[in-house]
């Protein structure tokens, strides 16, 4: 039987881990390390370095070594994170045809997965050389709040590596699944992760060995990187101020920045000062400049307190999604280098109440985790259930342009939800089912997946057919849609796997708006659907008074027909308020009535048509449904 191994592919450092003996073992790399830093360099003697060996030469050669790179995977060169790398990045990012991101080295153009890729196959080899086998498969944890185009190329680089990825799993729930085995506990916990490159926090319920995320939120572009540059800006300002030299000009310089403000950064966690001394830093006319200050952790940490602070938005949502009181939790789970900082520690306790765990280390409990997810797959480790969640809604568009929402966000995976819908037109043949993602009301403020057509479906009225929507996610978070007609039993499915998935920003953005425009959103969805119920009235009603309106004397004739031209009217007005949409159709549906009362007070006609009263009660009944229509 193949290994599985857990991966941690972290934006700093990358750790990898077994089961081993019924527990999860760190896998060291070939240098004895327990953690290996998530760099990649390229020489110009065409030689490839990964690992501690890549970040000992980055000084030297800066525009060639790749770092951070998780914070480019799985995003458009345009978006907003993607630029604000790009100012502070010592190599060259390009745009692809496509528009994903390219990392331009020497003549050649690499895609981010290319460069995780190489990552994940130095970490395949040391697990290779430790087990004593090539056959090896994987487990890869990603942020929880990475989108579904951010986890797809993650899996993409876990193939271009040569591995066979079984699964891929939310970093906070690994670490999750690494604190809570063996303990026996019932608890809720909260697991602050806070890494290289992004924020993440989860709310989990143990029990009995099952592992339940009941909420997760996060920020995908925010961690120890940025703490980082907060250092080296100051740096830069206290250099400039003294000499006059602006060295961010300067790569060579902006290296040694970034490994003297990371070093004190760490430093800080333990002393209260600590000494920046950068040599021949700079030089002008005058001769050599060196910076040589001393930085306090007072000065660190008001620097970096809006970052620390940005962490909390998050927090406050999760605990609102998992619908539990901070009081509830029982247990802070503190994950990723970033949150050894005394003042995220500190920030923790006073959200939460309590002091956060001390008992698992922060670097390498992801793997840990994700190793012991191999192991349950694989059968070694026993008696645990491992239940996820997805971070956004997913839904369709219908008719009047709303989104309606198949799965909610923080629904448990892996899920299969089934909705019916019909046709909005008569006879209508053919059903474009459009799928969306986020939280609005209506599908054009969020973001569109995949788009489909079911072909094939019997002719009928309006309202008639039966369509079956399916939406089911994968245990990966990779959904699938189909759509299928009762009748015909014609079907349609498809794989949704956008080359460019929501970012962090989008999301965000999305739940504020789904706020801020909330009542806005809602008065326009209830108007849409007051007008498609008031055209399904009218569609009724014209066929009824063109089939038995020569029952009706000319009065209540004329009185139907002004109805019927006022509701058309209201149909084509572009704004129109929803009062009057409300009393077209209630005085339509009064004029309704009297073809029905004209109808059943004919003999020949009632006779005729037997049961007819009860089916136009029904028929009117149909048309009253708020049910959804799609397009």
């Amino acid at each position: 039987m193949k290994k599985l191994i857990g991966i941690d592919l972290g934006t700093t450092n990358s750790c990898v881990a077994v089961v081993e003996g019924g527990s999860s073992q760190i896998i060291p790399n070939n240098v004895g390390g327990r953690t290996t830093p998530s760099i990649v360099a390229f020489t110009d003697k065409n030689e490839r370095l990964v690992g501690q060996i890549a970040k000992r030469q980055a000084i030297t050669n800066a525009a060639n070594t790749i770092y951070a790179v998780k914070r480019l995977i799985g995003r458009k060169y345009d978006s907003p994170e993607v630029t604000r790398a790009r100012d502070h990045l010592p190599y060259q990012l390009v745009p692809a045809d496509n528009g994903d991101v390219r990392i331009k080295i020497f003549d050649r153009l690499y895609s981010p997965q290319e460069i995780s890729a190489m990552i994940l196959q130095y970490l395949k080899k040391c697990a290779e050389e430790y087990l004593g086998t090539s056959e090896v498969d994987a487990i890869i944890t990603t942020p929880a709040y990475f989108d579904d185009s951010q986890r797809q190329a993650t899996k993409d680089a876990g193939e271009i590596a040569g591995l066979n990825v079984k699964r891929i799993i939310n970093e906070p729930t690994a670490a999750a699944l690494a604190y809570g085995l063996g303990k026996g506990k019932n608890e809720k916990i909260a697991v602050y992760d806070l890494g290289g490159g992004t924020f993440d926090i989860s709310i989990l319920e143990i029990s009995d060995g099952v592992f339940e995320v009941l909420s997760t939120c996060g920020d995908s572009f925010l961690g120890g990187e940025d703490f980082d540059r907060r250092v080296s800006d100051w740096i830069v300002q206290e250099f400039l101020d003294e000499t006059g030299i602006d060295l961010r000009n300067d790569i060579l310089a902006l290296q040694r920045l970034k490994e003297a403000a990371e070093k004190a950064k760490c430093e800080l966690s333990s002393v209260t000062e600590t000494s920046i001394s950068l040599p021949f830093i700079a030089a002008d006319e005058t001769g050599p400049k060196h910076f040589d200050r001393v930085l306090t952790r007072p000065q660190l940490e008001e620097m970096v307190n809006e970052l620390v602070e940005g962490t909390l938005e998050p927090c406050e949502k999760a605990l609102y999604d998992a619908k539990i009181a901070i009081g509830d939790i029982d247990k802070i789970i503190l994950v990723g280098g970033q949150t050894r900082m005394p003042k995220i520690r500190a920030m923790a306790a006073q959200f939460f109440g309590k002091p956060p765990s001390s008992d698992i280390n922060p670097d390498e409990v992801v793997a840990l985790g994700a190793a012991l997810q191999g192991g349950v797959l694989q059968g070694d480790v026993k008696d645990i259930v491992l239940l996820d969640v997805i971070p956004l809604s997913l839904g369709v568009e219908t008719h009047g342009g709303l989104f309606t929402k198949v799965i909610d966000r923080n629904s448990t995976i892996p899920l299969k939800k089934t909705l019916a819908f019909t046709t909005v037109a008569d006879n209508q043949t053919t059903v474009e089912v459009h799928v969306c993602q986020g939280e609005r009301e209506l599908a054009e403020h969020n973001r569109s997946l995949a788009r489909f057509e079911l072909i094939g479906i019997l002719p009928a009225p309006r309202g008639i057919p039966q369509i079956d929507v399916t939406f089911e996610v994968d245990s990966n978070g990779i959904l699938h849609v189909s759509a299928r007609d009762q009748k015909s039993g014609k079907a349609q499915e498809i794989k949704v796997t956008p080359s460019s998935g929501l970012s962090p920003q989008e999301i965000q953005r999305m739940k504020q708006e789904a706020q801020l425009f909330y009542e806005k959103d809602k008065e326009v969805k209830e108007k849409r659907m007051s007008l498609n119920r008031l055209d399904g009235l009218l569609k009724n009603v014209q066929r009824s008074f063109a089939e038995y309106g020569y029952l009706l004397p000319p009065e209540k004739t004329n009185d139907v027909k002004e109805s019927i031209a006022n509701s058309l009217k209201i149909m084509r007005l572009v704004d129109v308020p929803l009062d009057d949409i409300d009393q077209a159709y209630l005085d339509l549906e009064r004029k309704s009535m009297l073809i029905t009362a004209a109808m059943m007070e004919n003999p020949t006609v009632s006779s005729q048509m037997g049961d007819t009263q009860t089916q136009m009660e029904q028929l009117l009944a149909d048309a009253m449904d708020e049910h959804e229509d799609t397009e």
